[in-house]
This record gives structure tokens, sequence and C-alpha cells, in this order.
């Protein structure tokens, strides 16, 4: 190694030194706030049992038995079942656990693609002038439909089913995210280094990719953890009216759609569905506003 290389190789240590320091600290200062560190803890553990559902779920979620069929909690007809059985005498449990994985999936699914492309259309809107008006104003027409009829025009095209409703929830996701990364965007093309980047002779991809991605992820990752726990919600709704997981599979708004028939002699069929969506939904959205007290230079003065 040369000597002109060694301070490339410091530099580049310092700023992985950095990147680590504001890692650690935004934990920190997660853990010091118990909403938070509730919250985070929850996640860990609902995503986790998610993943591991088809070794830790204590029956076949599938597998029915009309004997037990509407078993209550703690009924004597289903000791096994600790959250009794559904209108098909299957273990709610099991179904909770596997319901979660698909819920989860498909969330988190619906952000990733709708949340990067939507922060690649704001980015490039930023950077690039001309194309701000075209792609701002395809926004805006986005942004002008409800996401249920995203949901409805996508089902009648594609027919019910997950992949759908992924593609729905993403389409959903864009508009949103796509505004949120122009406005983080164009605050940073005002900064001086930007001007230093283009002096240097940096190309369009690396100024993208280094100045405006770099310092607009913590915005943006704030924004897709809270529209995280929206496409959670709007998922299930969508899966409740049927353009979603079709039976048996088990997701969470077609399980609470399965037992609003039952609200009345056996409420734990659609109660504890519709109860996993709101924990889980408000951890998301308590995590999101612990990361942007976190993350946002103003707030942490």
């Amino acid at each position: 190694m040369t000597d002109a290389a060694l301070p490339l190789q410091s530099e580049a240590d310092q700023r992985a030194i950095a990147a680590i320091r504001r890692k650690n600290a935004v934990w920190r200062r997660i853990l010091r706030d118990p909403p938070a560190a509730i919250a985070a803890l929850f996640l860990i553990v609902i995503v986790g049992s998610a993943l591991l559902a088809p070794w830790i779920a204590p029956f076949d979620p599938y597998a029915s038995n009309m004997r037990l069929r509407l078993c209550p909690i703690g009924g004597a007809r289903c000791p096994d079942f600790l959250l009794g059985a559904d209108n098909q005498g299957r273990d709610m449990l099991s179904r909770i656990l596997f319901g979660l994985r698909a819920t989860l999936g498909i969330g988190i699914a619906a952000v990733l693609v709708g949340g990067g492309l939507g922060a690649l259309i704001g980015l490039c809107a930023a950077y690039f002038k001309r194309l701000d008006q075209p792609l701002m104003r395809l926004v805006d027409v986005l942004l002008s439909f409800p996401s249920i009829l995203f949901g409805l025009a996508i089902a009648a095209v594609m027919g019910t089913g997950l992949f759908s409703l992924v593609v729905a929830l993403s389409i959903a996701s864009i508009p949103s995210i796509a505004r949120i990364a122009r406005g983080a965007a164009q605050s940073i093309m005002q900064q001086e280094y930007m001007e230093a980047g283009r002096a240097v002779g940096l190309g369009d991809g690396a100024l993208i990719w280094r100045y405006l991605a770099l310092n607009c992820w913590p915005t943006i990752l704030i924004y897709m953890t809270l529209q995280l726990g929206q496409a959670i919600l709007l998922g299930a709704a969508l899966s409740f009216l049927g353009l979603g997981a079709q039976p048996p599979t088990a997701e969470l708004g077609s399980m609470a759609a399965d037992g609003r028939k039952f609200l009345s002699i056996a409420p734990q069929v659609s109660t504890l569905p519709c109860a996993a969506i709101f924990l889980v939904v408000l951890a998301f959205n308590v995590l999101g506003d612990a990361l942007r007290d976190a993350l946002d230079p103003k707030l942490r003065q």
C-alpha cells in the first residue's frame, strides 16, 4: 500500500466509526424511551414468532375438527387450544401465528417495494429539475385515488390473492413516500457540498447516492416505518373485504372477516385477529415516532 492511499483509508475508517456511533446513539435513545423500548421488544417477539411459526405453532393451522367448532378460550372441549377454536374447529393460536406471518410479510414487501420506488421518484424529481413537474403530477394523480380503489381495480385486473394485494399496497405507498423524499432532497440540494461535489467532477449517480440518498435516508426510514403500520392496516382491510388472502389461508384480515358472523357466540374468532392487528400497528407507530426523535437533528438538540 502506498503512502498516498493511507489518508483515504484513514478517512474511510473514520466515516465507518462515525456511522457506528450514530447507530449506537439511535439505539441508546430508543432504549431510554420506555414506550419505544416496549414497542421494539414487542415487534422483535412478534416478528420472531411469525418467522418461527411453522416450528412453534402447537397445531396445524389448517387442520379442522368440527367437534371443536367455536370452542371458547379455556373451554372444556378443547383444553389444548389455548385461544379456543374457530368456526372450522382450527386452533386459533396457531392460525394467529401464521396470520401474523402473512400479514407482516404483505406489509413489509409492499413498503419495501413501494417505498423504494417512491424514494427513487422523489430523489430524481429533486435532482433533475426537468423531471420535477411530470413526476410530481403523476404522484398527485396517484394521491387523488383512495387506496381501497387501488385494491378494487387491481383485484379486478389481476384477480384476488396475496400477490395482487402486495401490488396494490405497493402502488398506494409510492406517492406519499415520493413527496417525503422530494421534500428532504430539496433541502439537501441547497447545501454547499452538492456544489462541491459537482466541482470535483462527480457524476449524477454518485451525487444522488452519496449525497442525496445517504442524507435523506433517516427521513425516508422514519416515514417508511410509519407507512408500514398503515400498509398492514390497509392490507388487513382489503383482506377483510375479500380482496386479499383467500380461504383457507391464515391472514389476520380474512380471519377477522370469517369470525364476524359469530361475534355473539364466539367473539374470540374475530376479536383476537383484530387485537393482533391493533397491537402491531400501534407498535410500529410508536417505534416510528421514536426513530423520528432519535434521527432528527433538530429534536436531538
